[in-house]
């Protein structure tokens, strides 16, 4: 009768990607020797906070032939970005009649991959510059609240509407999501006046701010996010971070940068004479979302009262998630 193997132990996980990891685990020198194949059992950690109408996801068997450790394991079909999983390993060695002699599985270790690469981001950056559309003219950024944002702003902070922690809308693997903070401001306007729409989910104040007041050249601009709600038209999540701010910091090694004079969907044109404006443009067929990553003190702007309908906050993106089917906005490393 064959030595039974021994069991896996010390797993280390190292190399961990938003869809890739490396895993490595003792073995006797004989075991190395022997085993043929490595059995990986993987599977998302259970929710803490469960939801009873959730399907659990179904745990992955990866049967992999013995290879040199630390073993790469990885796949979007199976791993998506910033998700926490349990993995457990058993050796095993295939007999001539096609069965596997294995042993005990080894402990269960948990581990978590992590956001989209600067390499995933570029492949939304570009999905996203072919819907972008052409560029049309604005002159103000807004943003709508409730009076009682305000009210507080006001109150509690000296008129300064401060920071706030980005939420988890959009793609899952975006860097930016729960971790950067800012304000967020949009720009779109209508095709027929080429002023902000009269409509708004977030509120019927709105505080607008003269374009130059967040664009211009001392300001940096990336992309952070392409993504849909299962509808139709498609939003792209903009940071402007003043230059060596802490904003530019964390973005400067973890998102596109992009020129803000050409890219498809913000723009700064610089005045060629003194006498002259400058220009400022926006995509016409997204939803910009532009999150300022400094405090905006509300004297640098005005609050009024919509003149439109203030629409159901269903309609808003906060904490949406993206659409996983969409072809237009999803690549191939999970959502």
């Amino acid at each position: 009768m064959d030595t039974p193997l021994s069991t896996p132990c010390n797993i280390q996980i190292c190399e961990v990607t938003c869809d890739s990891f490396r895993i490595m685990w003792d073995m006797t020198p004989e075991d190395t020797e022997r085993a043929t194949h490595f059995f990986i059992d993987l599977s998302r950690k259970e929710n803490r906070d469960g939801n009873r109408f959730k399907h659990r996801d179904v745990p992955t068997k990866l049967v992999a032939k013995a290879v040199p450790l630390p073993m790469a394991v990885r796949g979007h079909w199976f791993l998506s970005p910033r998700t926490e999983y349990c993995v457990a390993v058993q050796t095993a060695v295939r007999q001539p009649d096609g069965d596997y002699q294995v042993s005990e599985w080894s402990q269960v270790v948990e581990f978590c991959t992590g956001d989209y690469a600067m390499e995933h981001l570029q492949q939304l950056l570009d999905k996203a510059s072919g819907s972008a559309g052409r560029l049309l003219k604005f002159s103000v950024f807004y943003r709508n609240q409730h009076p009682e944002y305000f009210d507080y702003v006001r109150r509690e902070c000296g008129g300064l509407m401060r920071p706030a922690l980005k939420d988890s809308s959009g793609s899952h693997g975006s860097p930016v999501n729960g971790k950067l903070q800012g304000v967020f401001f949009s720009c779109n306007t209508e095709f027929d006046t080429g002023l902000p729409p009269n409509d708004s989910p977030y509120g019927p104040l709105r505080f607008q701010i003269p374009a130059g007041q967040l664009l211009n050249p001392n300001v940096c601009l990336y992309f952070a996010d392409f993504y849909c709600m299962y509808t139709a038209y498609h939003y792209v999540v903009l940071v402007l971070a003043p230059m060596g701010s802490e904003g530019d910091t964390f973005c400067r090694t973890r998102l596109p940068m992009l020129d803000l004079a050409s890219n498809p969907f913000l723009t700064y044109i610089a005045p060629e004479r003194p006498e002259e404006e400058p220009l400022y443009c926006h995509a016409s067929d997204v939803i910009l979302e532009i999150l300022f990553t400094e405090p905006v003190h509300l004297d640098r702007g005005t609050v009024e009262q919509i003149s439109g309908h203030h629409q159901l906050m269903s309609l808003t993106t906060a904490n949406a998630k993206k659409d996983p089917s969409c072809k237009v906005c999803n690549i191939s490393v999970g959502r």
